[in-house]
């Protein structure tokens, strides 16, 4: 009686253990049947092989768990849903009919998928978004006409406007050819004159009177050859910025749905679809409402996307496949509204003991990053290029304009002086004087500090 109770107990935790292990000795001595679905990046054809995200993290698992695995594409395209009579198509449907033991695909976790098949934990989070043409989703900004340059060249730009100011205003004192007379008659060219003109080269309007001076007007050259390619890089940008097709702005669900300029649609049975006929939002009501009327459903993702890209259509599906869009088709750009976050899983088919054991790996593959690798690894963007080149204006970009118009400005201040000198030489020979006091004469007097002088000795004289 002993012997027959020891071999019952020992029967019963051989029994437990078995069905502990099932999982992993399932896998290890069995080829698991896997069906997927063809959508870039998750599964991609190269060849007769396939790649893809979904590839990448089915290897990931299979090292993790020692199980083997034959892939095929799911034979009617579709991820699956349940038609009228209550059957299933898709992957789900090959799960729930013993053709496959997993389905590995952007499948979304759902209450009604999850009553038929079991789901193991999310390997990737979404949710529904709006993607559209950048000109549907821009809204003009008040200083949007600031754009073309950056902020580092605006205040490059404001520094060699008042550096040329400044340095006309020098030069119309110093040069005897604009200022003759300095002691009977008043200097045209004051500091804010001098700001006034800069400001009428600037707009290419001028402002006068001009320079007379040799070195006033290389100064006034050097300005405005370095405003005319100065305006040119401004409009040139500005206007490939602004786009006549429509001033329409749409920044989420709320916008989407009081306008009816833009068409909008999702993808035929998707999860999407069922989110907006089962929500109790009237914004989402009134969405559904609008594509069942309109019947502006897609067969396809990338139906969905090709319609955006043409413009004046709106497609409505999951974050993440809308994120790949963008950083392929620079032209597009996602809202930054989400909603209705959900999941993508793995399906088994109920009660399988796979699912326990996929759920670990996968929150062992996020804890470890591996997840978040190949996330950067398959959505990277194409338009790292194409967004350089529609950067603002960098000052580097306009460096050689600058350096021009630092020679210019330089070469003008030393004719000037140069001016100056040789009237100094002729006064000094008149006068008997030496040239360096018939310079220093002539400085103190357009500077102002020779009548500062006199204006103080005749101070002192009254009061004595």
């Amino acid at each position: 009686m002993q012997v027959r109770r020891i071999t019952m107990l020992f029967g019963f935790f051989v029994c437990v253990g078995i069905h502990l292990n099932i999982g992993a000795s399932a896998t290890a001595h069995t080829e698991l049947r896997i069906t997927t679905i063809q959508q870039a990046p998750y599964t991609m054809s190269k060849g007769k092989q396939l790649e893809g995200f979904c590839m990448d993290l089915l290897s990931e698992l299979a090292k993790k768990l020692g199980f083997n695995y034959k892939v095929q594409l799911v034979r009617d395209g579709s991820y699956g849903r349940q038609d009228e009579s209550g059957n299933w198509n898709g992957m789900i449907g090959e799960v729930v009919r013993s053709e496959a033991d997993l389905a590995i695909a952007p499948l979304t976790l759902t209450a009604s998928r999850e009553k038929v098949v079991a789901m193991s934990k999310p390997f990737m989070q979404t949710g529904i978004s709006i993607l559209l043409r950048k000109d549907f989703s821009e809204e003009a900004a008040l200083f949007d006409f600031l754009n073309p340059f950056t902020a580092k060249t605006w205040v490059c730009t404001a520094i060699a406007y008042l550096g040329t100011a400044a340095c006309l205003f020098a030069v119309a004192r110093l040069s005897p050819y604009e200022w003759s007379h300095p002691q009977s008659e008043q200097n045209r060219f004051s500091f804010l004159h001098s700001l006034w003109y800069t400001a009428g080269g600037l707009t290419l309007q001028g402002a006068g009177p001009h320079p007379k001076a040799l070195s006033g007007r290389i100064i006034g050259c050097s300005w405005w050859l370095f405003t005319i390619v100065l305006l040119a890089h401004y409009f040139s940008n500005l206007s490939s910025s602004k786009t006549p097709d429509s001033h329409l702005t749409v920044k989420g669900f709320d916008d989407l749905a009081n306008q009816d300029v833009i068409q909008y649609g999702c993808m035929a049975g998707s999860s999407t679809l069922a989110f907006f006929k089962n929500s109790n939002n009237p914004v989402y009501r009134r969405i559904h409402e609008h594509m069942e009327r309109t019947k502006s459903f897609v067969s396809s993702m990338d139906e969905g996307v090709q319609r955006a890209k043409e413009g004046n259509f709106a497609f409505i599906g999951e974050s993440v496949s809308l994120d790949l869009a963008v950083a392929h088709h620079c032209e597009l750009v996602r809202s930054h509204e989400v909603v209705g976050m959900r999941g993508y899983s793995i399906a088994a088919a109920l009660g399988s003991p796979l699912i326990k054991n996929l759920s670990i790996a996968i929150l062992q593959l996020s804890e470890a990053g591996e997840l978040a690798y190949l996330r950067s690894k398959w959505w990277a963007s194409s338009c790292a290029t194409n967004k350089s080149k529609s950067l603002s204006v960098q000052p580097h970009s306009l460096k050689g304009m600058f350096l021009l118009l630092s020679l210019g400005l330089g070469l003008g201040a030393l004719l000037s002086v140069l001016e100056l000198t040789s009237k100094s030489r002729r006064t000094a020979v008149e006068q008997r004087k030496s040239c360096w006091t018939a310079f220093k004469e002539e400085l103190s007097l357009r500077l102002g500090t020779n009548k500062r002088n006199k204006s103080e000795e005749n101070v002192d004289k009254e009061k004595l």
